[in-house]
């Protein structure tokens, strides 16, 4: 039996790598498996239809198969009965009969295998059409990819050039900007050459503007060709529009003066006035309106006096204005001035003077604040006008500040000064009067330097060279009739307690009490020193003369009085009485200079010649309350031992005359003789007898009665105030308490009872009640 083969085709073997490859990459799971073999018997056990019978499907299968069957039969018949005459038709007949069993066995093989050809070729043809198809659709894909490109392309061609259309557009127009700012130079140079151009043109500020800008734009590109001709010419436009600016602001002003000064003459003199209807007179009212154009160009200069072409202008514009109001007012504040120099004297023309001058400055701030709002604020815009307006005052009261050489005056010069024109006038007003602080300031400052020379004069002439006369060491007799005449009036009530004081002292702590306001600190501090040391040195001579004129008890208590009035004046005064003096000391320089003359030490030698030769800084600090405090401590304890001698000096004397006696026996020596004198018992001593140590208690208490009770006198004549008196007669008479005591020790251990009540000492509380009485 023969094989068939297939025709090589390419449905087959696509197929197959198909299938395979869909079997490798999604192969079945055993689920899947056992649901197709499930389908698959369900399929082949399906029944047929029911308009089909068996029958009818085997008959026509058996008829088509009897239709074949016959030809083969009969095919066979014939080739049984044929007849055989030579090998040539055996092999004949032999190869019809093998067709006939081949043809009766491969028939419906090669009917299926014929089916399968064809419908292998069908699908090849399909195949061959798809494949063409394909290689269509590639060729279309290619030809697509490749318009698509050449689209893409044509829009990245596009895109690039609208941006560089975009780029170019943006470089003409930031060169176009740029370019505008040297274009303008013909422009601007057009119209501020034109004829009709001024001031007063509503283009001038815009084209003035322009002409800034244009100048800034320049001078920060300076990289830029031509610029720096650009700038010169731009430059002499805003030079010649500032000097239009300048010569139309000259001539509105000094147009508003002469209209001014056509109103005051035909007004008169007389009628001018600073004090009454300022703000209405003529002086100011008609110079602002007819000034008043100037403001808008005037505040456009400020607000650009950042630059300093600006600030220049507006320099000269301030000058010009001050320059007009000057020669408006400066002979009326003249005028006004010296006539309050020929009517007042000089500390209500200082005064007077400050104050007409604060409102002629009020007034002229308020006028300069209208047409420079922003240049009111500092002091330098209205300098030329106030300041010789100021000199004027300055000048007017500086002659008259030297000779005057009264402190009073001086002292009340600067409180109207310091008190009522820099503390509360200027205070209120700080911002209009500013300009006149500096000159208020400079007449201070003299004031203060003639009031320091004139109080150091008062100091040596009325204080440290003061010579008294007999009236005013005339003590305790200016005492006496000061108490006289003020009988019965309280010592605080009486305002002329300071008549009974030494001159110097009166004169020093009145010259303090004027100064220790008006000066500085420092300053007066030096004058407080000074004042005060004086004023001890010449209460102390005093003293000593009032001690040869009336005696010992009346210097010390004179003393006292005085040191303790100036010790209580002085201490409200919230400063140190302490300065330090230096000096130099060349006492060194002797002894360096003998030895090198002797050759015991060289010019030039090892050691610094500028350190042997240099002097020596010696620094003192005086300190005058100090002082004050040791003087009153040396002459109370004088005082106290002075009045102790006075009264007990008898019984000292014989406690120390006892003293020593009991001293030599008990250092005696053994050998002694026992009938010495100083052996006797004490009432024997020749100085201790009863008769004698009566004889000097009756003398102490004759002293006491007598003596003590002058002295307490005199101390109430000196000592006004109880408590001072107190505390200085306490310890004189703790001494005269302790003497007694001492005295009473001594009479006790060596006299009888009847010898000591013979004596007539006074018991210890007596006597202290008795000394207490004298207070």
């Amino acid at each position: 039996m023969a094989t068939a083969s297939f025709p090589k085709s390419g449905a087959i073997s696509r197929g197959y790598n198909f299938a395979s490859t869909w079997e490798q990459h999604a192969p079945l799971t055993e689920k899947q498996h056992a649901a197709i073999a499930s389908l698959s018997n369900a399929v082949t056990e399906r029944p047929f239809p029911p308009n089909l019978s068996q029958d009818q499907v085997t008959g026509k299968e058996s008829n088509g198969n009897s239709t074949v069957s016959i030809d083969d039969s009969a095919n066979k018949a014939a080739a049984m009965d044929a007849v055989l005459v030579n090998t040539h038709q055996f092999y004949k007949w032999f190869l019809d009969l093998e067709s006939a069993m081949n043809s009766e066995t491969e028939e419906k093989y090669n009917l299926y295998v014929n089916t399968l050809v064809e419908r292998i070729q069908i699908c090849d043809g399909i195949l061959n059409q798809v494949d063409d198809t394909l290689k269509l659709l590639d060729e279309l894909q290619m030809l697509h990819q490749t318009v698509a490109t050449k689209t893409k392309a044509l829009h990245d061609a596009c895109d690039r050039l609208l941006l560089e259309k975009q780029r170019l557009v943006d470089f003409a127009e930031a060169l176009r900007s740029k370019l505008n700012y040297f274009d303008e130079l013909e422009n601007v140079s057009t119209n501020f050459y034109s004829a009709n151009m001024n001031i007063g043109n509503g283009q001038f500020l815009s084209l003035l503007k322009r002409l800034d800008d244009c100048i800034s734009y320049v001078e920060s590109n300076p990289q830029y060709a031509e610029s720096g001709v650009y700038l010169v010419k731009f430059r002499q436009l805003q030079s010649r529009a500032l000097g239009m600016i300048r010569s139309h602001v000259l001539s509105v002003l000094k147009g508003a003066s002469s209209q001014v000064q056509a109103a005051i003459r035909g007004s008169g003199p007389s009628k001018i006035s600073f004090s009454e209807g300022v703000e209405a007179s003529v002086i100011y009212v008609r110079f602002k309106a007819t000034a008043s154009e100037l403001k808008p160009i005037l505040e456009e200069i400020e607000s650009r006096s950042s630059r300093k072409e600006y600030l220049q202008i507006l320099s000269e514009c301030h000058k010009l204005y001050c320059e007009q109001r000057l020669s408006l007012i400066k002979s009326i504040v003249q005028h006004r001035i010296t006539e309050f120099s020929r009517k007042e004297k000089l500390p209500s023309l200082t005064r007077s003077g400050c104050a007409y001058l604060t409102q002629v400055c009020q007034l002229e701030h308020q006028l300069f604040a209208h047409f420079f709002p922003v240049s009111s604020k500092e002091v330098s815009g209205l300098a030329p006008l106030v300041d010789p307006l100021c000199t004027y005052l300055y000048d007017i009261i500086r002659p008259k500040l030297i000779y005057e050489a009264n402190l009073d005056t001086l002292c009340e010069l600067a409180d109207i000064l310091k008190i009522e024109v820099l503390g509360e006038q200027l205070g209120r007003h700080s911002e209009s009067l500013a300009g006149l602080r500096a000159t208020l300031q400079r007449i201070l400052a003299d004031i203060h330097e003639r009031l320091t020379f004139c109080a150091r004069t008062h100091i040596r002439d009325q204080i440290a060279n003061f010579h008294p006369s007999e009236e005013d060491l005339d003590y305790p007799a200016r005492l006496e009739i000061f108490t006289e005449t003020t009988s019965g009036v309280a010592v605080d009530d009486n305002s002329d307690i300071f008549k009974t004081w030494y001159p110097p002292l009166e004169k020093t702590l009145s010259c303090l009490s004027k100064l220790y306001h008006c000066l500085e600190p420092p300053v007066f501090t030096g004058l407080a020193q000074e004042a005060v040391e004086f004023c001890s040195i010449s209460i102390q001579n005093a003293s000593k003369l009032v001690t040869k004129k009336s005696s010992t008890l009346d210097g010390q208590l004179f003393l006292v009085k005085h040191l303790l009035i100036l010790r209580e004046q002085i201490a409200p005064f919230d400063i140190e009485f302490s300065v330090t003096h230096k000096e130099l000391d060349f006492s060194h320089l002797l002894e360096h200079l003998r030895r090198i003359l002797r050759g015991q030490a060289s010019l030039f030698g090892s050691s610094s010649l500028a350190r042997n030769f240099s002097p020596r800084v010696l620094e003192s600090q005086i300190d005058a309350r100090k002082e004050i405090e040791k003087s009153l401590k040396v002459t109370c304890e004088e005082f106290i031992m002075c009045i102790t001698k006075l009264v007990v000096d008898p019984m000292l004397s014989f406690v120390t005359k006892v003293t020593a006696v009991k001293h030599a026996l008990s250092s005696g020596r053994q050998d002694q003789k026992l009938n010495s004198v100083l052996a006797k018992p004490l009432r024997d001593q020749a100085f201790a007898t009863p008769e004698k140590v009566a004889e000097l208690i009756q003398k102490v208490n004759t002293a006491m009665q007598q003596d003590l009770p002058k002295v307490m006198t005199k101390m109430k004549l000196y000592l006004q105030n109880p408590s001072t008196r107190m505390i200085l007669f306490k310890p004189i008479k703790t001494n005269i308490v302790e003497a007694h005591a001492q005295l009473q020790s001594l009479i006790k251990s060596d006299y009888s009872a009847e010898e000591m009540q013979g004596m007539g000492m006074v018991p210890i509380q007596g006597l202290q009640a008795q000394l207490d009485s004298l207070l």
